[in-house]
């Protein structure tokens, strides 16, 4: 039942991540807020860990998991908030966002040995597509038109893109036994590593502590720091990473429909159209594939 569910949860906690970076970013700078989540996280994951009794990893698995959470978290959402705090466009922005599904499938053989069939790189290629037919009202826009200004912005953003890409295929390879709680609580360890001494160096700490801003922190830390990334790694653990990288493609039309129930912004032709694209290309993505028998002997020989 949780391996049915675990996908549609994942994606509208995950994609509420846009909403809350929203409003935080007229609460806090990026960093000071990031920071203040991953304390809370750490210590909420560790109470987990701490009530449930949980085996804690040895030294190496240890190590592995602050290594991969500095690159799932910190270089990730510390780059991301950065860049869209520093003028790239939420269009834009999703755009490469939409790039890591693509990154990660062509990664995974080389890294973890994961081969995609026909049928589910159709399904990577068609939601690239949706997402590029749902956000194209937005590329036009005149106010995306100028990017000369937000060069490096944007590449911070393609370099988030690319951390949090190799922390998902790093966390499928290493850490694909022990329990999920320890791991979680070690990783957000490894997000602080990065995030403190960015705040420190580059920001005032502004936190304004109204409810909104505390709002936004709660939920962070409830909402997408443990249900959100603890169903991200429920699903890297559980099937294949570009299999669950491509539920990445369903946020942004998620979002938009978030974004019209809460805020009235309009639900645009090209976004219906696009978000049925979409949907399309992960169906076929995460459609169970019968492996020939050759084909299993050789992967199993991987």
């Amino acid at each position: 039942m949780l391996d049915r569910i675990a996908p549609i949860i994942f994606v509208f906690l995950w994609s509420t991540g846009w909403v809350v970076a929203k409003y935080a970013a007229i609460h806090s700078e990026p960093f000071t807020f990031l920071a203040v989540r991953y304390a809370l996280s750490a210590l909420a994951f560790l109470s987990l860990c701490l009530a449930m009794r949980a085996a804690w990893p040895g030294r190496a698995v240890a190590f592995k998991a602050v290594y991969s959470g500095m690159f799932l978290h910190g270089f990730y959402l510390g780059g991301l908030w950065w860049a869209i705090a520093n003028g790239v466009p939420a269009g834009i922005s999703g755009i490469i966002a939409a790039l890591q599904p693509l990154l990660t499938a062509m990664a995974a053989p080389l890294l973890v040995g994961e081969r995609l069939h026909g049928v589910q790189r159709l399904g990577l290629l068609l939601g690239f597509l949706g997402i590029a037919i749902a956000i194209s009202p937005k590329l036009f826009d005149p106010a995306t038109a100028d990017l000369a200004h937000a060069a490096v912005p944007l590449a911070i953003n393609l370099i988030a893109m690319c951390s949090v890409t190799y922390g998902t295929l790093y966390q499928k390879k290493h850490l694909q036994t022990g329990n999920l709680l320890p791991i979680a609580t070690l990783q957000y360890v490894g997000a602080l590593i990065v995030t403190v001494p960015l705040m420190l160096s580059f920001e005032r700490m502004h936190f304004d502590g109204s409810a909104q801003a505390v709002a936004a922190l709660i939920w962070s830390v409830f909402g997408l720091s443990m249900g959100g990334v603890g169903l991200l790694l429920y699903l890297i653990r559980r099937g294949q990473v570009s299999r669950a990288a491509s539920l990445i493609y369903l946020m942004p039309p998620t979002v938009a429909l978030e974004a019209f129930i809460a805020f009235g912004e309009p639900l645009t032709l090209p976004l219906i159209l696009g978000t049925i694209v979409v949907v399309t290309g992960v169906y076929l993505t995460n459609r169970p594939v019968k492996v020939p028998p050759q084909d299993a002997k050789e992967l199993q020989r991987a």
